[in-house]
């Protein structure tokens, strides 16, 4: 068995649909096995027979859609892939907090072309790098000023689209951490 984490996209806890309970029951209902969520942001873990991860995202978005009306988006990571992200430790030396909010932008898809990091970076944000095997750009986000919306945000978008979703390093952990168990 694989140990897999769902990233669902657009989950809002206090919408009765989108709570933990709901959206486990979705994945339950599917035969995936060892389900667990993480957090109340959309981070359910499961176990399945190894399998593409593009036709495991499509399964898991249609019922979530079918079941639940939830039309967002769902990333599917293996607990090797996040494993390996946390063994390469994009981020020596720094502690998550408001100056210095550890991100972790997924890709849904993989770039067509090889990755290049925005010319103008964002002084509200420096991007550590970017990490292939979960499709993901690692950066340090400066949230001292809740109402500012970093600018990086906006260039993902417009480089790779609305198929992407963000976590922070903590709840990145809290994640892999909880596939271990």
């Amino acid at each position: 068995m694989t140990g897999y984490a769902a990233l669902l996209r657009g989950i809002m806890p206090s919408n009765p649909a989108m709570r933990n309970e709901r959206l486990r029951a979705v994945f339950e209902e599917l035969g995936l096995e060892r389900v667990a969520s993480v957090l109340a942001s959309g981070n359910i873990v499961f176990h399945a027979p190894a399998q593409d991860t593009a036709a495991l995202e499509e399964h898991i978005q249609h019922a979530l859609h079918e079941r639940l009306g939830i039309p967002g988006g769902t990333l599917v990571r293996t607990g090797e892939e996040l494993g390996t992200l946390l063994d390469s430790d994009p981020f020596p030396g720094l502690t998550h907090g408001r100056g210095s909010y550890l991100t972790v932008v997924f890709l849904k898809h993989r770039p067509a072309a090889p990755v290049v990091l925005p010319e103008d970076p964002d002084p509200l944000t420096r991007v550590v790098g970017y990490d292939p095997v979960t499709r993901a750009f690692l950066a340090v986000v400066d949230n001292s000023d809740p109402g500012t919306t970093p600018d990086f945000m906006a260039w993902v978008g417009r480089t790779y689209g609305r198929d992407v979703t963000v976590r922070t390093w903590l709840t990145v952990q809290r994640v892999a951490r909880k596939l271990e168990a």
